[in-house]
């Protein structure tokens, strides 16, 4: 028996053979990939001339930052994945991985993000960066996940950052444009989250969470998911309202915020546990087809400009 964040946790004491994947997964690659397309736009929707190379690198710094907190995060919740269906393979509690060996690797790739960022960029953003990921590993992961049905609420702070690093990055500095994209991902994680949890409603009760849907009750998970949907459609339309975006962003925004919101509010009224769980399951699914496709918007739109820019 090994000792995981003050967990017994099942685990062989010979040194892993794990492979290239095996760390991979740990940095929650698919986390990883909205990160990645949250922090570009936090880049492109400043006005600024971004040098191509020092971009890309702030860029995969940021990303390994992530991947980074994603390790520490199985690390410490090594014993809560192994009685999880939903995580019980992942590499540590599988035994592919040592908690020790992804202990080190979390922090070695967190104190190379962050230097580099901070050497490529600036000191601002290598800061924020820092902040982030201990808001995720420490703050999120070893307090608020199992001491309060709030931990995903002000948890996602943590993934809402990216953007504000990103802004940082390339301006030195935390604009407007940035902290829209932190409110809008902010707000659009709970229900995002909550779909998911009240689906793995079981898990979390096997492994202790409390998730609010086992600490608050089903019913009121589904109202809470609504109210954010609410205060989510049209926070998604702020940045055409600002000017940080066009009028075909704001009308995509527009429609899929209204679309998400007709979602949420099957969910609300969902007349079966059974039909609860098909609408959750519809609304998760959505929710992240929601967030790529704002960002996503701005990024293509801010490329276009760019281009057209150099063009003239």
């Amino acid at each position: 028996m090994s000792l995981v964040s003050g967990h017994e946790f099942d685990a062989s004491l010979h040194i892993s053979s794990a492979g290239p994947k095996d760390y991979f997964a740990l940095l929650k690659p698919r986390v990883m990939s909205l990160v990645v397309l949250t922090a570009l736009a936090g880049m492109m929707i400043e006005p600024v001339h971004v040098n191509p190379v020092a971009g890309f690198i702030s860029l995969l710094a940021i990303a390994v930052g992530a991947g980074a907190s994603g390790a520490l995060n199985m690390w410490y919740d090594a014993d809560i994945d192994a009685v999880m269906g939903r995580t019980a393979l992942r590499p540590i509690p599988s035994g592919r991985i040592q908690p020790g060996e992804a202990l080190g690797f979390g922090l070695t790739l967190s104190a190379f993000s962050v230097a580099t960022l901070g050497l490529v960029s600036n000191w601002l953003a290598a800061g924020l960066l820092a902040f982030t990921i201990f808001f995720y590993a420490v703050i999120y992961t070893m307090w608020l996940k199992r001491w309060t049905p709030q931990n995903i609420v002000i948890g996602g702070a943590a993934g809402a950052l990216p953007p504000v690093v990103a802004c940082a990055a390339v301006t030195g500095s935390v604009s407007l444009a940035s902290l829209v994209l932190f409110a809008i991902i902010f707000i659009w994680t709970p229900p995002h989250f909550w779909a998911l949890a009240i689906a793995k409603a079981d898990d979390y009760e096997r492994a202790g969470v409390p998730m609010m849907p086992n600490a608050k009750g089903e019913k009121r998970t589904r109202l809470e998911m609504l109210i954010y949907t609410i205060l989510l459609a049209p926070l998604g339309v702020l940045p055409t309202l600002l000017g940080q975006a066009s009028l075909i962003y704001g009308a995509l925004a527009s429609v899929s915020g209204a679309f998400m919101l007709k979602l949420a509010i099957n969910v609300w009224r969902a007349p079966s546990a059974e039909a609860a769980d098909r609408d959750c399951k519809k609304l998760f699914g959505y929710s992240i087809l929601y967030l790529f496709l704002l960002f996503g918007v701005i990024v293509i739109e801010n490329a276009a400009l760019s281009i057209m820019r150099m063009a003239g």
